[in-house]
């Protein structure tokens, strides 16, 4: 017996490449297809529309090709609302809940569309069926340890319809010029030309620049750059680590990064103390802001943070020494702080930490261009890899790129 179902693919289709990867999908899952309708857009601004019935001999396998069309942006012909289970106790969703992509999303509703807010990855949909500003349907994304008991959770992927980006004719689409996948053997300087344009034009249109930032930018001595865009109001937040501060506040007490002076490439004598006794007098102050205060801390990124009201937010691990008191080290707490930054952010600039970016990628939508700088071709692949395929990369080294940046940015105002 063979099982069918009809989708529908609507959208700039044939450009962005979805009409061509659902047919291989199909094919490679095991199934077949058959198009019934098929209206190409004929000029630049036109989308196109392709129906397919979609066929497999068993039904696990036309229920796994759907899910993977699903996920890609089409959707079933005649759909019907989606299903919704209350949670049973809180942070438990039903089985079988839909567990989110990062790209726009909507679920049907009482036979309306309704936006799906606050998407990202891996989180459950939860509709409040009076939770709008008008009294009407409400629907975001929970994570799980945030469902609470009877909440209205999705549940399978019928009335559920999610579009990813695509690239109209004629277009570059976001960050257009970097088309094309990582490579090490493009021009750099150019690159970074374009990035400084769209830091530019964020700043003009009251867009938020977030900055994800790793220690290597203080030891590769680009931390005197990163400040001064941080002084002319070019990042409007910092995502870091408790690793990237503590070496940003030794350059400014010690003159050291890792016990390393960064101008003369030597060793003083107990530099490699340098890091834990900074830690320790930030602690006996009280925090970063209280150092300032108190002048200790007279220069740096962190130094800038606090002087330009610049919120940052510092996430814990295990790896982690002291920590400075103003590190999050419950990894909750952390990650919804990431989170709160991660849906106010317009631009994305992740530079050189690759377990950072990841973990505030995964809070990202795909809508947010993303740049992605490290000397390690392997950093942009790998996050690309875990969801966030708007992340675009530039390898290099970061002690050139944020110099480089703030150069083209600064300079040529």
């Amino acid at each position: 017996m063979t099982h069918t179902r009809t989708i529908e693919l609507e959208g700039h289709i044939i450009d962005s490449g979805l009409m061509q990867r659902a047919f291989t999908m199909v094919m490679e899952l095991g199934g077949s297809f058959e198009v019934e309708e098929f209206e190409v857009g004929k000029h630049e601004d036109e989308e196109s529309y392709c129906r397919l019935a979609i066929s497999a001999e068993e039904e696990a396998t036309l229920q796994e090709i759907l899910h993977e069309l699903h996920q890609n942006g089409a959707v079933l012909a005649n759909p019907s609302d989606a299903t919704l289970e209350p949670a049973p106790a809180d942070q438990v969703v039903p089985s079988g809940f839909y567990s989110t992509t990062n790209h726009p999303t909507e679920i049907r509703y009482e036979g309306e569309w309704i936006e799906v807010e606050n998407i990202e990855m891996d989180c459950a949909i939860v509709v409040e069926p009076t939770g709008g500003p008008d009294g009407g349907p409400r629907a975001e994304t929970k994570v799980l340890n945030a469902v609470e008991a009877g909440d209205l959770v999705a549940t399978d992927e019928a009335g559920i319809r999610v579009q990813p980006p695509e690239r109209p004719r004629g277009s570059g689409g976001p960050f257009g010029f970097m088309q094309g996948g990582v490579s090490a053997e493009r021009p750099s300087e150019s690159l970074i030309r374009e990035v400084a344009d769209e830091l530019v034009a964020a700043k003009e249109n009251g867009d938020s620049v977030l900055v994800v930032a790793g220690p290597a930018v203080i030891h590769a001595g680009a931390g005197d750059d990163l400040a001064r865009l941080v002084r002319e109001g070019y990042v409007d937040a910092l995502s870091a680590g408790n690793g990237f501060a503590t070496h940003d506040l030794e350059r400014s007490v010690y003159g050291t990064s890792l016990g390393m002076d960064v101008e003369t490439l030597e060793n003083p004598r107990k530099g490699h103390k340098h890091h834990i006794w900074t830690i320790s007098e930030i602690i006996r102050a009280g925090g970063i802001e209280e150092a300032i205060d108190e002048g200790i801390v007279g220069s740096g990124v962190m130094y800038e943070c606090v002087q330009n009201d610049v919120p940052y937010v510092l996430a814990g691990s295990i790896r982690d020494d002291g920590p400075l008191p103003d590190t999050i080290t419950d990894s909750v707490e952390a990650q919804n702080a990431i989170r709160e930054q991660a849906r106010e952010a317009d631009l994305v600039l992740m530079l050189s930490t690759l377990l950072h970016s990841v973990a505030v990628g995964n809070c990202l939508p795909s809508t947010t261009p993303t740049v992605c700088v490290d000397i390690d071709p392997a950093t942009v692949t790998q996050l690309a890899d875990r969801g966030s395929a708007q992340a675009v990369g530039i390898v290099t080294d970061i002690g050139t790129f944020v110099p480089t940046l703030a150069e083209f940015v600064l300079d040529d105002v």
